[in-house]
């Protein structure tokens, strides 16, 4: 597939502060602000946490709803059994690992006419599944016209 001389791109590297223990951080008004600013109309838009620890979805930004999902996590992938992450490297955070593993780190969400394509209750999150607080630099990168 050969690119379109129009074919642009824009990126932006956000940082958030968190506190660990699946943290919820709602990235839906840095998203809409990247999205305004790049002034694409037809868009695909990746955003992206690096690390193994941390993951991106999408959820209503709710405190019930976030508790649901917090609850329901531990319940799937529970921090006091056993991991042999935590035998070899001795820091804890083996479920973590497996909890951003099954939630994955990116999402890509299509825009068109100027619009992210979203539910009307659905809002971009990264959670944070580390045993501590974490610095986390968030990728937010849209190619298009």
């Amino acid at each position: 597939m050969k690119a379109s001389p129009s074919m642009k791109y824009h990126w932006m590297e956000k940082t958030y502060h968190t506190s660990g223990q699946t943290d919820i951080i709602d990235l839906s008004a840095d998203l809409q602000h990247f999205v305004r600013d790049a002034g694409l109309r037809q868009a695909q838009l990746t955003i992206m946490v690096p690390g193994s620890t941390a993951a991106i979805t999408t959820i209503e930004y709710e405190s019930g709803v976030l508790g649901d999902l917090q609850r329901a996590v531990e319940r799937l992938i529970p921090r006091n059994i056993p991991y042999e992450h935590d035998q070899r490297w001795g820091d804890g955070n083996g479920y973590s690992h497996v909890r951003a593993a099954i939630l994955g780190p990116s999402i890509s969400i299509p825009l068109i006419d100027g619009r992210l394509i979203l539910g009307t209750w659905q809002q971009v999150v990264c959670v944070d599944f580390d045993n501590r607080p974490r610095r986390r630099i968030v990728i937010f990168h849209m190619i298009g016209e």
